[in-house]
């Protein structure tokens, strides 16, 4: 078991999702998996997710039927190993330390949640 599942709902987002991806696979946190879940993108998206799976086995990825993003979260959730639960829009990327950041604040803290925003 992982301590941080990270769930990416993927749809119709080729042009950014690399940039999503890397971003969470050079945390500085790394006892985490990546479930990227392909609810059901016409593009290339759900052939990228497969890349990162077959280069990096903290990658899992779900192909499914489109459903909507909840649907895809859900889906995610629901074969997620981890003891924490984390979520990024597949159009955004993150800073290489968010999740060192929040998981020490879960533990410093002994919190059950740890919540973050926009930054710009």
């Amino acid at each position: 078991m992982c301590e941080i599942s990270i769930i990416v709902p993927v749809y119709k987002v080729e042009p950014y999702l690399r940039k999503c991806v890397d971003s969470i696979l050079a945390q500085t946190f790394t006892d985490f998996e990546v479930i990227l879940v392909d609810d059901g993108s016409p593009d290339n998206s759900g052939k990228i997710c497969d890349e990162y799976a077959s280069k990096d086995s903290r990658v899992r990825v779900i192909h499914k039927e489109n459903g909507g993003l909840s649907s895809a979260r859900n889906a995610g959730i629901d074969v997620a190993r981890g003891k924490y639960l984390g979520f990024v829009d597949s159009d955004d990327y993150i800073e290489k330390d968010m999740y060192e950041l929040l998981y020490d604040n879960i533990v410093k803290e002994q919190a059950d949640l740890s919540i973050c925003g926009i930054y710009d």
